[in-house]
């Protein structure tokens, strides 16, 4: 035999027994690889790190948006991504401009929810409406008329049971429902941390003034209208025009059912008082990470992932609305067979799937792989849904989502919406864990032979909407797509 031809049958010969060994790689193998290259490689607490210290901020329509949007598109070609590309959508941004609150001539601190109006100078009594829900209004339905609605951000201690809470822009819708001329919400920190965020349901200017005082000032507030009257007079300006945002998309192309997609997806905008480390950095920068991972680990799936970067979650879930909407209008919706969203998600220990589930023992089986590689994995699985994060577009039309169960400090908690929530609130462990079991939880699903769950249809969405309690929170938003 020639020494060519031997050499030429060796090198195929080993070849061979590579490519051999590589399809023989159990999925247990594959995520032990991963596992110890993002242990050795996460770039989510660096990158996350340096986009605090030189963006700052990430407000959708400001120079900071901008510069996070190009930020994490320049990140995704650096990773090896070459199919990035920004979806451009036109929005009307808001954005803070100088706010007082006088009760009964005196000062007290206050800061701004978004989409308050422009320019607003409002006097009223102060009436307490308690938690703010409906039934509270519908005691006195005429209580709040002409006056300035007081309600408590979450639940009062001693309410009673089993409530309901509503998000802080479905209370103010109910206070706008029923008349009032303002809303003064308590926060429930302590130490007078004050929170900001959309009070509107729709990412449009609402009528009235709507602000947020400290928990401490507002039970002072609520103990003296037990016995007299209080008046306010809320000042304000503010800013909304209309700009352009971009969703940063990055596409990794399925390697057998490429028509099929899975989305995962962090929204990148936060709010202004802060750098928004918490809310929701580590969510879009584990996405980041993900996506780097994928690449770093050759990982080829047989299905489409689109790594996304939501922009104008914070003013109305306006990114994710865009794609949606571009979806239905260029008729592949039925593309998208997941959505996975990681929003202050951190630490995770098991998994939520939302949906009409088909295989629910799918996700026990893939997290019991995900949890030999590290028992801070418990394995938890819960089917719930909820409102007011990127998933629900996507959630109305019926497609199955998935997140992850978080096991963050509390303490970080204190920090949403307000002016400590920096990148010193940020555990690096938590986070390169979120990318750690994110990616062996992507990599699973968008690989399955069969997924767990398939889209629903309107009327099977609609009970799962009435199902998880929801019918009630997306009539107040204008969202519910079905007769009342």
């Amino acid at each position: 035999m020639k020494k060519t031809t031997f050499l030429s049958l060796l090198a195929f010969v080993i070849l061979a027994s590579c490519t051999e060994s590589k399809k023989l790689e159990s999925q247990a193998e594959l995520f032990a690889r991963i596992d110890a290259e993002i242990k050795q490689n996460s770039k989510a607490y660096s990158t996350l790190q340096e986009a605090t210290e030189t963006i700052g901020h990430r407000l959708t329509g400001s120079k900071n948006g901008a510069k996070a949007e190009e930020y994490t598109f320049n990140k995704f070609k650096e990773y090896g991504f070459e199919d990035v590309a920004y979806q451009t959508f036109e929005v009307e941004a808001w954005s803070r401009g100088d706010v007082s609150l006088q009760i009964n001539n005196g000062e007290t601190k206050v800061v701004t929810l978004g989409h308050s109006p422009i320019l607003a100078n409002v006097t009223g009594e102060i009436v307490d409406m308690g938690n703010g829900l409906e039934a509270d209004y519908l005691k006195s339905p005429n209580a709040v008329r002409d006056k300035i609605s007081l309600a408590y951000i979450g639940i009062l201690p001693n309410s009673e049971e089993n409530l309901t809470n509503l998000h802080r822009s479905e209370k103010t819708a109910l206070a706008i429902k029923y008349g009032a001329k303002g809303i003064i919400i308590i926060n429930q920190v302590d130490d007078g941390v004050l929170l900001t965020g959309t009070a509107s349901v729709t990412g449009e200017l609402i009528p009235i003034p709507a602000v947020c005082i400290g928990k401490e000032d507002g039970l002072v507030l609520k103990e003296t209208l037990k016995s007299k009257i209080a008046t306010a007079t809320i000042n304000m300006t503010n800013h909304s025009d209309v700009i352009k945002a971009r969703n940063v998309v990055a596409t990794l192309k399925g390697a057998k059912i490429p028509e099929e997609e899975i989305v995962i997806g962090g929204h990148l905008d936060s709010w202004d008082l802060a750098t928004g480390a918490i809310d929701n950095g580590i969510g879009s920068f584990a996405v980041l990470d993900i996506a780097r991972a994928f690449l770093a680990n050759d990982l080829k799936p047989k299905r489409t992932i689109k790594f996304v970067m939501f922009m104008g979650e914070e003013q109305g879930l306006l990114g994710s609305k865009f794609m949606v909407e571009k979806a239905i209008e260029n008729n592949t919706i039925d593309q998208i067979k997941y959505m996975m969203n990681l929003d202050m998600s951190g630490n995770p220990i098991g998994m939520n799937a939302g949906g009409k589930l088909d295989d629910e023992a799918f996700f026990k089986s893939l997290g019991a792989v995900i949890q030999a590689q590290d028992t801070i994995y418990k394995n938890s699985f819960t089917n719930r849904s909820g409102l007011h994060s990127d998933h629900q577009p996507f959630m109305l039309e019926g497609v199955p989502i998935l997140s992850v169960n978080s096991n963050l400090d509390r303490s970080i908690y204190g920090c949403y919406h307000s002016d400590c929530d920096d990148f010193n609130l940020v555990n690096k462990e938590h986070i390169t864990n979120t990318a750690r079991f994110g990616t062996m939880m992507l990599y699973g699903l968008a690989n399955a032979e069969k997924l767990p769950a398939t889209k629903m249809d309107s009327e099977t969405t609609k009970e799962f909407m009435i199902k998880n309690n929801l019918k009630e929170k997306l009539i107040i938003g204008n969202d519910w797509k079905w007769e009342k």
